[in-house]
């Protein structure tokens, strides 16, 4: 709901458990009052205090107390007399700065699409939107700042359009949102890592001065996730506040915090503004990606939840969004180059057999592609290795009963290609350099709108050539050697023209073949964003498919993504990224926590008691599928030595718990685990155990882990509600 006080300048934003509250000034300033738990009203009574600050320079002359450094800005221009990080910066022959006050805003049920980029969206029942324009008289711009509140959702989605007026303007930095908070009190929680370690849970203290991430990989990346969260630092899994954002992007992205000179906290996200300029003639618009926004007092569990839910419900689209995913066997670590039309349906075959549901068929399909140094780009089928073409594997492969799923690389290029040779000029490249190579490939210049046509082009005439339900979208190496400077700075306009060009092919792709469920991948977990998300309701987590090593990866890929979307892989030992050799059974309790379950190993080598012991796993999965899919997920312990886990299925019929410890211990404590989300009052059954238990004895008293003198032992419960 969106309150509008006109006496006041005051808009006032209410959510299920939040309000958001901006004021226009007497001045016309735009200012930000409270982001916090819901209030029903905010008081006029609540004044601001004036004080005269030495070093804080005042726009009116005899007013010594009011200057734009210590106001909370909601969106800030630095030049004027605000030294903190600014939202927004313009170069013009006006100079840099801009004084950006009210001129009239807009209140609306829905909210309307952002043209060319990934947005979350909703019906006019489930959403709300405020547009405030702010406009500066100097330089002739305005600035729409856009508020859409999903109130049963508790997310608020914030973006800004700026509009060149009669003079052209280059923007220099286009910031989604910043936001002043009152203190300073802050944890920061980001995921962070690298290739193969992605999305490590970092909790840092505010200090002073600024804590940043960003990247400038033309991709998100595995080092850095464009989601920043400000918690208290006492924040436990069911107490405390917790604000969180993320950016609904996929390239070179900025996510900041800032503690101020007078303890208190600027907050933003946006695009990274290193490498980035945009030129703006007369009358034109740029519009910035989409921030989420959301708040909790109920801690970082109920800071999950509600993103789990919204992502699931308002960033992803159509069936797949809530469709369970099928269980799948990938060919990749089973014969990654090196396979025949023979191996392939051998393989199926036994799969079937296992009970797994949809075959995948890993790089390697097309083109000369015998290694990872030829043939990107060249999306024609290897008949040496495939005679019968795809057409002829997929319908053996569904013959047996199964889906059949393809790889694709489609925004590379190999240099021994057809397509290289035919156009060199499609490749990223800095006239007069020399190429750099990454896994022997170069990217393709979706800038170009004959590159993004050939794509589209291309991969729809695979995907109608055969029956194909899945595609894995890989993308192996990020952006170097962009193009040497052109007009007004266009050079800096790549990245962001890369993007999108990128979500235009994945938009005719995803509109033209709604029932392929399509899987992001970026050498893992290297672009797994909101922005991807929107588009792939699926990601692969990451290249390491060892179990313990998974164990921080899916833990801090699920502290924000739905389980649904997050692919994970049994695969074989010793294993192939770290030489680790784990049991089968903790193998697959890690793989079904990640949600979308599947197994990446070669079945055909397996002795019968390891093809029987799969086959169990893939049926325990199908009867808790829809539970660990879209259930209410829970952590319960997280130690360097154990990890513990539940969900509760929607209905609250099915809960399912996993514990895993990494090491053994000589003497060893005894360990206790206690289950979350119970219905207290209910009978609970356990087959694994042979008793029954109480919701509230299962949440209080908890259970004692089996005492197993052994590495990497796992334990997975499943409970019934009597």
């Amino acid at each position: 709901m969106i309150d509008y006080r006109a006496a006041d300048g005051l808009f006032h934003l209410q959510a299920a458990n939040f309000s958001y509250v901006v004021q226009v000034l007497e001045n016309k300033q735009l200012i930000h009052r409270y982001f916090g738990k819901k209030i029903r009203r905010f008081s006029p009574d609540h004044q601001i205090v004036y004080l005269d600050r030495s070093f804080s320079p005042s726009p009116i002359s005899g007013n010594r107390t009011f200057s734009l450094d210590v106001l909370p800005l909601e969106y800030s221009s630095n030049g004027l007399g605000d030294f903190r990080t600014a939202a927004i910066e313009v170069r013009s022959e006006k100079g840099t700065a801009l004084d950006l006050v009210y001129q009239t805003h807009r209140i609306f049920k829905g909210k309307p699409h952002l043209d060319g980029l990934p947005a979350s969206h909703g019906t006019e029942e489930d959403v709300e939107t405020l547009e405030i324009d702010l406009y500066d008289e100097l330089t002739d711009v305005t600035v729409i700042l856009s508020y859409s509140i999903f109130p049963e959702k508790n997310y608020l989605a914030r973006s800004a359009r700026i509009q060149a007026g009669k003079l052209p303007v280059q923007l220099e930095r286009a910031y989604s949102f910043t936001l002043d908070l009152p203190h300073k009190d802050f944890e920061i929680h980001s995921l962070t890592g690298r290739y193969a370690y992605e999305k490590e849970w970092t909790r840092v203290p505010l200090t002073a001065g600024r804590y940043s991430i960003d990247s400038l990989r033309g991709a998100s990346s595995h080092s850095r996730t464009p989601f920043l969260a400000l918690a208290d630092p006492h924040i436990t899994e069911d107490s405390g506040e917790v604000y969180s954002a993320h950016l609904v992007y996929s390239g070179n992205f900025t996510a900041f915090a800032e503690q101020t000179a007078l303890e208190t906290t600027r907050w933003g996200m946006g695009l990274n503004d290193q490498a980035f300029s945009w030129r703006l003639v007369a009358g034109e618009s740029f519009q910035t990606p989409e921030a989420l926004l959301s708040y909790t007092d109920q801690g970082l569990t109920d800071m999950t939840h509600t993103s789990h839910v919204f992502l699931r419900d308002h960033i992803c689209r159509g069936d797949f969004s809530h469709k369970e995913r099928p269980i799948l066997i990938n060919n990749w670590e089973a014969t990654y180059f090196d396979f025949t039309e023979e191996k392939i349906v051998e393989l199926a075959q036994t799969a079937k057999d296992a009970g797994i549901e949809l075959f995948v068929l890993d790089d390697g399909w097309f083109g000369k592609r015998n290694n990872d140094e030829s043939s990107l780009g060249d999306w024609t089928v290897n008949y040496d290795k495939l005679p019968n073409g795809l057409e002829g594997l997929a319908k053996a492969v569904t013959d047996l009963g199964m889906e059949f799923g393809l790889w694709f690389e489609p925004e590379m290029i190999s240099e021994d290609s057809d397509l290289y040779r035919a156009h060199p000029d499609w490749a990223i490249r800095t006239t007069g350099r020399p190429h750099i190579y990454s896994r022997e490939q170069l990217v393709l210049d979706l800038s170009q709108t004959a590159v993004q046509d050939y794509i589209i082009e291309s991969v729809s005439e695979i995907l109608k050539s055969a029956k194909i339900s899945y595609v894995k979208w890989d993308m192996n190496r990020n952006i170097t050697n962009i193009p040497e400077g052109l007009a007004n700075d266009q050079k800096y306009e790549f990245y962001h023209r890369y993007m999108l060009g990128l979500y235009r092919v994945l938009e005719e792709l995803v509109t033209a073949f709604p029932d392929v469920l399509f899987e992001s991948c970026s050498g893992g977990g290297g672009r797994n964003d909101v922005g991807l998300l929107y588009y792939m309701p699926q990601a692969w987590a990451s290249d390491n498919t060892d179990a313990i090593g998974r164990l921080s990866i899916q833990d801090g890929t699920s502290l924000i993504y739905p389980t649904s979307s997050v692919g994970a892989h049994v695969s074989a030992v010793p294993n192939h990224q770290v030489g680790r050799i784990t049991p089968l059974a903790t193998r697959g309790h890690v793989a079904m926590l990640g949600g979308a379950f599947g197994y990446e190993l070669d079945l055909t080598s397996l002795p019968q008691e390891e093809l029987d012991e799969i086959a169990q796993q893939v049926e325990t999965f199908k009867e808790i599928r829809q539970t660990v899919q879209f259930g209410t997920y829970y952590r319960l312990k997280r130690t360097d030595n154990t990890r513990a886990y539940n969900y509760v299925s929607q209905d609250g019929q099915q809960a399912v718990l996993t514990f895993v410890k990494t090491l053994a211990q000589p003497e060893a404590p005894l360990m206790q685990v206690k289950l979350k989300g119970l219905d207290p009052e209910a009978l609970y059954t356990c087959p694994q155990l042979g008793a029954s238990f109480y919701g509230d004895e299962l949440m209080h008293v908890g259970l004692t882990m089996p005492h197993i003198q052994q590495d990497f032992v796992s334990v997975q419960y499943i409970f019934t509600k009597i």
